[in-house]
């Protein structure tokens, strides 16, 4: 098949220094999805990223697990911070092969071309630095694609499914994707199931986890819906610092005497 090209839009080389991100969502509680409101960075965070940003030097990083607002506005806000590129791997396959529409119709008559459509988007974005990408759900299901996300810094942004099935049925949520995921809760919650049994093998190769129900026994909230944004953000920008750390300890180690 033919190499794919980023669409130009959304390529950090397209003529601009540095494209315009999404930004859909204060660091407010996760399970409210609002397409209008800007992030809000917190000095915190500032500072967190700023502190990372220097050891991190433009490595990409690559966020995976199921498909989600959560996981797509964890994704936008750390980009923002870390004023990296934000790329949603689903979108761009989406947009190179013309739509949902077109996405569709290739999986019914060439779901080998489209997987492998899936990986040339991987390989061109895993080629550049300093991207936050979204990882869609198919693309830990194959061992070229996990090869080439370990260019960078892999992270599963796991999130309860039966929260998740409650944000399609009761928001609407549909990100891009193949997979079109509808009906009532039980139905969502077996489709996701199923994407997610497929898929686990592949979140566990992660270099990190990021588990909003530990994030949340953590900061001592009675309610899931009660993490944030920021508090993901948060917790993902310090395993980062944490994984650059031990990695600068095994470099020290090795280094001859």
């Amino acid at each position: 098949m033919k190499v794919l090209q980023l669409p130009q839009q959304l390529c950090p080389f397209a003529g601009h220094s540095r494209p315009t991100i999404c930004h859909n969502l204060k660091p407010r509680a996760l399970s409210n999805h609002d397409s209008t409101t800007q992030f809000d960075l917190s000095l915190t965070l500032k500072r967190k990223a700023a502190e990372i940003s220097p050891d991190l030097k433009g490595t990409c990083l690559f966020l995976v697990g199921i498909n989600s607002s959560i996981k797509s506005n964890s994704a936008q806000l750390l980009a923002e911070a870390l004023r990296y590129y934000y790329f949603d791997s689903d979108s761009v396959v989406e947009e190179a092969l013309g739509g949902k529409d077109a996405v569709r119709s290739f999986m019914k008559t060439d779901l080998k071309g489209f997987r492998d459509s899936e990986t040339e988007v991987l390989k061109q974005l895993s080629s550049m630095g300093r991207l936050v990408v979204c990882a869609g759900n198919g693309a830990v299901q194959c061992a070229t694609n996990l090869a080439l996300m370990r260019h960078g810094i892999s992270i599963w942004i796991d999130v309860p499914l039966d929260m998740v099935a409650k944000q399609i049925v009761e928001e609407n949520f549909q990100p891009p994707a193949a997979e079109t995921i509808n009906g009532s809760y039980s139905e969502v919650l077996t489709q996701l199931t199923a994407i997610y049994e497929d898929s686990r093998n592949g979140y566990a190769t992660a270099d990190t986890t990021i588990a909003l129900q530990n994030i949340a026994s953590r900061l001592g909230y009675d309610t899931l819906d009660a993490v944030t944004t920021e508090d993901m953000v948060l917790e993902t920008l310090k395993e980062i610092e944490r994984l650059m750390r031990a990695k600068k300890l095994m470099e020290e180690a090795a280094r001859p005497f």
